[in-house]
């Protein structure tokens, strides 16, 4: 296994080929994304343990939607089955998968612990638990700042586990080891990461406010409230495309196991 070090400009290039990709097999990627959400929320209903349970399943998930990303690079249609790859690579594979989640759930967790103590704890609540957002809740200060304290605390937990179930999967590498190297990965490609980072966020912004836009030009509130959805689980299956080529750019083998 090998790590590259990418110019600034492929983060746009990997944007291009997850939408390139998506498009190939909208309706396919589109459905698996949701089986993905629709799994994560299943778990997260189960009393006491189940939110910590969604969270184990993120890293496992993430490499199926880049499992399926693979299947459409190659000119395959991707199964339902291709979300649960990560178990599939036998019992050491399975092992590996396990421990990722549980280390991504502790992180996870920690992230939301420590911003409970800026703001008591309304917006771990919020993100964790779910329910409705106020606007006095909003403008609080201590929330705001709750709020951007787990986004910076987030990135670098993103980037230990960015390539980490892949590394795993594809390469054999130790789940300490491929913890490793996918920060060194992240780091090593900074550049490339803040455009692919920056330009999803337009992207998503942009859709959002074009969306917007329409309804109040259309003068239909409903059209927002029923195109927002649909647009934003299409973008999020595109980012999560996009995320196999970061992959494949950042490492090379001379093997990669199916």
């Amino acid at each position: 296994m090998k790590l590259h070090v990418v110019p600034a400009k492929t983060g746009s290039l990997w944007v291009r080929q997850g939408i390139r990709a998506f498009w190939k097999r909208p309706l396919a990627l589109t459905g698996l994304f949701f089986m993905f959400m629709a799994s994560m929320s299943i778990l997260s209903i189960v009393p006491v343990l189940g939110g910590f349970l969604a969270l184990m399943l993120l890293p496992a998930a993430s490499l199926g939607l880049m499992a399926a990303t693979r299947e459409v690079d190659l000119g395959k249609f991707p199964m339902p089955v291709v979300l649960a790859v990560g178990f599939r690579n036998g019992s050491e594979g399975k092992r590996h998968m396990l421990v990722l989640g549980v280390l991504y759930a502790c992180g996870f967790v920690g992230v939301m612990g420590l911003s409970a103590l800026v703001d008591g704890g309304d917006f771990a609540k919020l993100y964790l638990v779910g329910g409705s957002l106020d606007m006095d809740t909003l403008t609080k200060p201590e929330f705001q700042n709750a709020m951007w304290l787990s986004l910076l605390l987030y990135m670098p937990l993103s980037m230990v586990f960015w390539h980490a179930p892949a590394l795993t999967h594809w390469h054999g590498v130790p789940v300490v080891k491929s913890l490793f190297f996918s920060t060194v990965a992240c780091l090593s490609n900074w550049r490339a990461f803040l455009v692919f980072g920056l330009l999803w966020s337009l992207i998503f912004l942009g859709t959002t406010l074009g969306i917007t836009l329409i309804a109040s030009l259309i003068d239909d509130a409903d059209f927002a409230a029923m195109a927002l959805l649909p647009a934003m689980l299409m973008l999020a299956a595109m980012f999560f495309c996009s995320t196999y080529y970061s992959f494949k750019d950042c490492f090379t083998s001379d093997t990669i196991y199916a």
